[in-house]
């Protein structure tokens, strides 16, 4: 069977007029007079344009190839004995009273109220114009928001002096959003990547805004390569690459010039350098931020080769960090290449077990194991558990990226829709809200008279979170496990012979095969 599907997506606006040959997926028969709607015919027209999911700054993406193992080859195992982390006693032993929180930070001291934290909210458009929705979400779930890379460098009213960045109003902006609900738990973590290192980003953000998290990019799952945006326009093309930014086509030639104007180009891209790991360096940088101030130092890497990944866990290890988020193939995007984001990188699951092994490797040692978060493709709280079992005991949260998202933005659709309703029948859009969200009353007596100020697609993440939380409890419930740091590996089960090849869990047909002989006789 073919796992991927070429030539045609949905992220690409294009498709094949008959079925496709399963190799090329060229359509089985091309016939000279067709106008094209596959990727091929639409890159004779548009060229490079179409290496990106559209349309820009309205969507996230996610892969669709269909990976041999995911975690839907996992289930996960309950039991009708015990209870662990609880007294095993019915009216005490329920799932509302499992313990969802988790800790991160070398000292355990940053708390959260559920394991979860968004992706890296950055320079892509679609991450702009939700940033507030996700930030207050955020802060009000008591979880971890993630301000990605570019923020700065992107913003078109910054500030340099010297080529640093001095002022940028949209990262102010950013961290204002979530520091006005903050309640102490969760927490906002600055990203940087080569280019905001180059401009002095993490000095800005620590010494000037307060920022306590700061987190260095190796990458991500989406793609192997820096990240990207789409310019709409000359002005702002040439307006990033006076700022040193890769931009393609090059807005300073005039031929490029004549053909945007024409319209056979109509649009230009914004890229970013490749970062270059050195274990140095990253010894260096790790020391450098503690030294402006931050309280914390945390790293993202991708799905890149098990070497790097080995690179990654060691060098956090010997730095003490605070966090390690493993980004693995399969996940989302606001722009990456689409071929890309499907054919590069270690899918999720294996990426996580390929780190579970090193963390062994290492802590046999004696060696320190940073907390580690597992990103790629999840979104529910059966994912949730699996992750966290897989990777048991050293993964203590989530990133969900799209997920995140996708709540945000939902929440402020129908908040949107309900605010013109109100506002046609005269009363405030959030009396609406609270008819609209299930949480609505709740976050209503809890806030008060500010709950009319709640953005709702703050709500919205809100309550998907919430969501969540009531599912994990019951999962970890019949798994009678009643905190996070009871979930170990023996909780799964694996459905196939690959998934038992792959991750070490115990093949569905031969899963408690010792204690089975020990109750038979």
């Amino acid at each position: 069977m073919s796992f991927s599907k070429p030539n045609r997506s949905a992220a690409t606006l294009t498709t094949t007029r008959v079925d496709p040959a399963p190799g090329s997926g060229i359509c089985v028969t091309c016939v000279d007079g067709c106008e094209g709607p596959c990727e091929i015919g639409r890159s004779a027209l548009k060229g490079r344009e179409v290496i990106y999911p559209i349309p820009f700054g309205k969507i996230t993406a996610g892969s669709e190839k269909d990976y041999p193992v995911d975690f839907s080859h996992f289930n996960i195992q309950g039991t009708a004995v015990g209870a662990v982390g609880m007294d095993a006693d019915s009216d005490k032993a329920t799932f509302p009273a499992v313990d969802t929180t988790t800790a991160l930070g070398a000292d355990g001291s940053i708390k959260l109220n559920f394991p979860v934290f968004t992706g890296a909210v950055g320079s892509t458009e679609i991450a702009r114009v939700n940033w507030t929705e996700a930030a207050v979400g955020a802060a009000i779930s008591g979880v971890i928001v993630v301000a990605g890379e570019n923020i700065c460098g992107m913003d078109p009213q910054a500030e340099f002096s010297n080529g640093k960045i001095a002022r940028s109003p949209e990262m102010e902006r950013r961290v204002n959003a979530f520091k006005q609900w903050y309640d102490g738990t969760g927490g906002i973590i600055i990203q940087a990547n080569v280019e905001d290192t180059k401009l002095g980003v993490p000095e800005y953000v620590i010494e000037k805004l307060g920022i306590e998290i700061f987190e260095l990019k190796w990458g991500q799952g989406a793609k192997d390569i820096g990240g990207e945006v789409k310019l709409p326009s000359l002005e702002r093309a040439l307006q990033l690459k006076e700022r040193d930014y890769i931009v393609l086509p090059d807005p300073t030639n005039p031929a490029v010039q004549e053909a945007f104007k024409a319209g056979g180009i109509t649009e230009f891209e914004r890229h970013s350098r490749l970062g270059m790991v050195d274990e140095d360096a990253f010894h260096k940088s790790v020391e450098h931020l503690k030294g402006l101030g931050a309280k914390y130092v945390t790293l993202k890497t991708g799905a890149y080769r098990p070497a790097d990944l080995a690179r990654a866990i060691k060098y956090s290890s010997d730095a003490k960090i605070d966090l390690l988020t493993i980004d693995g193939a399969g996940g989302g995007t606001g722009m990456s290449p689409w071929r890309m984001m499907n054919e590069w990188g270690i899918p999720t699951v294996q990426l996580e077990c390929l780190a579970y092994q090193m963390c062994e490797k290492l802590k046999a040692k004696g060696a320190y194991i940073p907390p580690i978060a597992i990103a790629g493709g999840l979104s529910l709280e059966d994912h949730i558990f699996k992750a966290i079992a897989l990777g048991a005991p050293y993964v203590k949260a989530i990133c969900l990226g799209r997920a995140m998202l996708t709540a945000a933005m939902v929440g402020k659709t129908h908040g949107r829709l309900m605010a013109q309703k109100m506002e046609d029948e005269g009363e405030e859009p959030s009396e609406g809200y609270v008819r609209l969200f299930a949480v609505g009353a709740e976050l209503k007596e809890r806030f008060g008279n500010d709950f009319e100020k709640l953005p709702p697609g703050a709500i919205g993440m809100y309550s998907y979170i919430d969501r969540m939380k009531q599912g994990l409890q019951q999962f970890m419930a019949g798994a009678r496990k009643f905190a996070l740091q009871y979930i170990d590996r023996n909780d799964l089960v694996a459905l196939t012979r690959d998934a038992a090849d792959v991750s070490g869990i115990a093949y569905v047909m031969e899963s408690d095969a010792e204690e089975v002989e020990k109750i038979l006789g």
